[in-house]
């Protein structure tokens, strides 16, 4: 092609020349026309050239890109904990060494009412959490991830601001509730307690009672 844009270019420059020389109307309108064509052509061959280069370029850069391969197992991830701030839930989870793999080996997907980590290739396994059912919804859109030195911290974004969580899911607040003893309103304190005594102790086994 370069040999090809070569010739062209010296075609253009002796059409230009003779077009200097010319004097009759009909050889200068046909040395125009063909100054016009060559010119296109040269338009044209320099495109490709651009274009060509273009996606050898691509090429390089998408041969430089490792896409993380998922290999080993899978395992749940146990060490974590969260608390909460006025507009976000912070959760973290403990992952000795995930700060040394690839951005792109740490996976989020959020959703309104849940969200799901997992980590590939880290130390020859995977690492996976999911949480689902949380207390109340988040923003999808400004919930984001943080990796840190051996740790990975997620940002779940409330959806009302200023709102606080009691507990992480609605699961958990559940089965908060019911661990609470029951009290009427209308009975005796004493009495109440007396039947909380005696529940215990008809749940209870042999060496209680």
């Amino acid at each position: 092609m370069a040999l090809a844009l070569e010739e062209l270019e010296n075609d253009l420059e002796e059409v230009k020349a003779l077009l200097e020389k010319a004097t009759r109307k009909r050889v200068r309108d046909t040395l125009t026309v063909e100054k016009s064509k060559i010119e296109t052509e040269i338009k044209n061959k320099m495109q490709q050239k651009s274009q060509k280069k273009s996606e050898l370029l691509d090429n390089e850069k998408s041969a430089n890109v490792v896409v993380p391969i998922t290999t080993g197992y899978t395992v749940k991830i146990s060490n974590y904990g969260w608390r909460q701030k006025k507009k976000v839930s912070e959760n973290y989870m403990n992952l000795a060494g995930v700060h040394q793999v690839p951005a792109e080996s740490v996976q989020v997907h959020f959703t309104e009412r849940s969200f799901d980590v997992l980590v590939k290739n880290l130390n020859g396994k995977n690492d996976s959490m999911i949480v689902n059912n949380l207390l109340k919804p988040i923003s999808v859109e400004s919930s984001s991830k943080k990796v840190k030195t051996d740790t990975v911290l997620i940002l779940c974004r409330k959806k009302a601001e200023n709102t606080p969580w009691e507990h992480l899911t609605q699961v958990e607040k559940e089965c908060k509730e019911k661990e609470k003893p029951s009290y009427d309103a209308e009975t005796d304190p004493s009495e109440g307690l007396m039947n909380v005594l005696k529940k215990i102790y008809e749940d209870g086994d042999d060496d209680m009672k």
